[in-house]
């Protein structure tokens, strides 16, 4: 289901001419580097995100860092600089991954979503790129290696999500492109999405109803959400971003 999920999003990008950073996790690189490598032919980045899509709080340091050396290995071609926690799990009690990554070379980060739900999120972490301190990683510290790109917030009284993924499917489209137009005064916006997620054909598991809406809800309309936001506003690949703070 990858290469069928990735062909419409890769066509969206070309059309616009616009490259993307991908989150690769290391068992698609094992089953598919056909598709990785086509990736990079396009010109798009190749990032990290782990090996097997397990939560850093169920691996622990030692089965994180494992993921990472498997993962680096595999993508070693591409010298992958940013990584991507699965469901964004690094937070303070997770901040351990910071010395990992600084170990294997990365240089930037992209886990820190500064909102609170259920499964993730660091509400008082900052809403700018910045240098997480190592002993509280909602602090900025000007000598951290790694840099920072959080997950995009708008303000309304407090921090709403609307960097993609689920928000991008639920979101009306006119409300998105506020809140990038906002956000893009003092920042850049980052905007994810799975390629699941614009797949029309993915087969539907019996879920519990909020399970559902959660997985499905706004598949069908993500391309074309897509595709408004490419018409009115420039995307470039997060290393391309960060290009002078690397």
């Amino acid at each position: 289901m990858i290469v069928e999920s990735l062909t419409p999003l890769l066509s969206l990008l070309d059309k616009y001419e616009t490259k993307a950073t991908f989150f690769v996790l290391g068992t698609v690189a094992e089953k598919h580097p056909e598709v990785i490598e086509n990736l990079h032919k396009k010109g798009h980045e190749i990032a990290c995100h782990a090996y097997s899509h397990d939560t850093l709080y169920k691996l622990g340091p030692a089965g994180f860092e494992k993921e990472i050396f498997k993962s680096v290995e595999l993508l070693e071609k591409y010298k992958p600089i940013g990584f991507r926690a699965p469901s964004f799990s690094i937070n303070n009690d997770t901040k351990w991954a910071f010395e990992i990554l600084e170990k294997y070379g990365f240089k930037y980060d992209s886990s820190i979503f500064p909102i609170k739900t259920m499964l993730y999120g660091i509400p008082n972490a900052p809403t700018h790129v910045y240098h997480p301190n190592k002993q509280d990683i909602s602090k900025h510290d000007p000598s951290g290696k790694i840099i920072e790109f959080p997950l995009t917030t708008v303000k309304i009284g407090f921090n709403f999500p609307i960097a993609g993924g689920f928000y991008l499917r639920v979101l009306p489209i006119w409300f998105l492109k506020w809140g990038i137009k906002r956000v893009n005064k003092n920042r850049p916006a980052i905007i994810y999405l799975h390629p699941w997620e614009t797949y029309k054909e993915i087969p539907k598991f019996k879920l519990p109803m909020f399970s559902r809406f959660e997985a499905y809800h706004g598949i069908s309309s993500a391309l074309f959400k897509l595709e408004e936001l490419l018409k009115e506003f420039k995307f470039a690949p997060v290393k391309e971003v960060l290009a002078n703070e690397i």
